[in-house]
């Protein structure tokens, strides 16, 4: 009967359309996102960091993850020796400069071991 096979073959697409959409949201939700940072984002600060520490949900590979922070003028501030924990991998760091009042940027770019690429910026000020 053609209609039963167009019922059936409906059916398999909707099964594959709804397979698909649940593995994409899978595949989304395991992007390596920043999970807490020190200092956090926003924050005001009495003293300055020593260094700043981002911890991320998804383990990094060391070699692409990248952390730069700078000041209101857009200098660099860090000691340029952004690194991935050994003990850690989910945790980015980096040491900081002596900082004056004002406000920083941290800037970074990780790539998970699952290989995708996430990146943003948040801001923190020294009172």
């Amino acid at each position: 009967m053609p209609g039963v096979e167009i019922v059936r073959t409906t059916a398999r697409w909707l099964a594959l359309l709804l397979a698909g959409s649940v593995l994409g949201a899978t595949v989304a939700l395991g992007h390596s996102g920043l999970q807490r940072a020190e200092p956090p984002a926003g924050s005001t600060l009495q003293r300055a960091p020593k260094e700043v520490k981002l911890y991320f949900s998804e383990r990094l590979e060391p070699a692409y993850s990248k952390v730069r922070v700078e000041d209101s003028r857009g200098a660099r501030v860090d000691r340029n020796d952004s690194h991935v924990d050994p003990a850690n991998p989910f945790l980015l760091r980096v040491t900081l400069s002596p900082l004056a009042h004002g406000e920083y940027t941290v800037v970074w770019r990780v790539l998970s071991v699952d290989s995708h690429i996430t990146e943003n910026r948040f801001t923190f000020r020294v009172e």
